[in-house]
């Protein structure tokens, strides 16, 4: 490991997470040596990266099996962790055995997902190799899979042994995929850390996208440590943990509107353009600031509005969104730039105004699918 950085995440037993370059012989250590078998979970699409992992734990002297599973939201079916059950029966794994994900935000959910319910819970450590999986998905314990009425609403909260967020892995990312995840890097400048908006402000994309650089290390580690510090907080969401849903309430809506074919990134940053109109007309933002989300956003390629004539859909999966209270729809708004409140009971003409903002007859989805 070289040039490693490491977040705390407190509550509970705590646990790292490190941001860095060749963390793949850090995983023994988080494991722990009572630990004789580790199920590796990875995407059909990373099946060398995922028997490298294998390999090397079983080099280590654990008994490692594989579990290759669907690519992306295809992953997160209960289908695909009665699977993982399975192979856990059929290994006789025990609550002394782990699991270790490798893979982006999808894969981190069902692998989390299937640790947290098998036999109550075993040990699970994460392998992020997207942005999003880094300093999101990865981070903070949540982990579910997604139903035909929503995006996961069956989950639990499970926290890992550790994040090992190999920073080589986003090295040959696409772009398209490293921008999308660059939105809940956004989102936590935006709710905590405004020194994130002003890094995306002061440097080139190029500058942005360079992993071996200096700008992307520090993104990472600020938006790590964003979530990080509230999850320490509030680790089962009875509070402060809610103002990480910026953006997501109609961005979770606009993914299962899309059948899950928009990037989560994508969708995320629509809604946190609807969140800065509702804010400004409920919290008197500042013009200034809701612009602030317009130029960051397209700058970095992501999408600022969605289909108008699409309102009526996107409010009715809203009202079933896991984040609602009854029939209160619950929305994290901003009195300012750092400054995240809960709103809840919008009169729905207003919700239709704020979209009506950003409601467009063909939204850019060039980083949407």
């Amino acid at each position: 490991m070289t040039d490693t950085r490491e977040v705390a995440v407190g509550g509970g037993t705590g646990y790292p997470v490190r941001i860095g370059t060749g963390l793949l012989s850090g995983l023994p250590e988080l494991l722990g040596r009572e630990v004789a078998k580790v199920l590796v979970i990875y995407p059909r699409a990373l099946r060398t990266a995922g028997d490298l992992v294998r390999e090397d734990l079983v080099a280590a002297g654990y008994e490692g099996i594989a579990a290759e599973i669907p690519d992306a939201e295809e992953a997160k079916h209960v289908t695909v962790a009665s699977f993982c059950w399975q192979v856990l029966g059929q290994s006789d794994f025990t609550r002394s055995d782990a699991i270790v994900t490798v893979g982006g935000g999808a894969v981190s959910d069902l692998g989390g997902f299937v640790a947290a319910t098998w036999l109550r819970g075993i040990k699970v450590v994460h392998m992020p190799t997207t942005l999003l999986g880094m300093v999101d998905a990865a981070v903070g314990g949540k982990t579910g899979i997604n139903t035909a009425e929503g995006k996961n609403l069956v989950g639990a909260f499970h926290a890992p042994a550790g994040v090992l967020a190999d920073l080589g892995s986003l090295a040959t990312l696409p772009d398209n995929e490293l921008f999308t995840g660059m939105a809940e890097v956004v989102k936590a400048g935006f709710i905590a850390d405004p020194v994130i908006l002003d890094l995306l402000e002061a440097h080139s994309l190029e500058e942005i996208k360079d992993a071996a650089g200096p700008v992307l290390p520090e993104l990472i580690e600020r938006a790590v440590k964003v979530k990080a510090d509230i999850v320490s907080d509030d680790f089962k969401e009875s509070g402060r943990r809610e103002h990480l849903n910026y953006g997501h309430t109609l961005g979770h809506a606009i993914e299962r509107t899309e059948r899950y074919q928009w990037r989560h990134g994508a969708a995320v940053a629509v809604g946190m353009m609807f969140a800065a109109e509702l804010s400004r007309m409920t919290r008197n933002l500042d013009d200034a600031v809701v612009e602030r989300h317009r130029s960051i956003l397209q700058k970095l390629g992501l999408p600022t509005g969605y289909r108008g004539d699409k309102w009526p859909q996107l409010l009715e999966t809203m009202r079933r969104d896991k984040k609602s209270r009854g029939s209160l729809m619950r929305f994290v708004v901003l009195e300012d730039t750092a400054r995240p409140v809960i709103a809840e009971g919008i009169d729905t003409s207003l919700l239709y105004t704020a979209y009506q903002e950003i409601g467009v007859d063909s939204p850019t989805i060039s980083l949407g699918r």
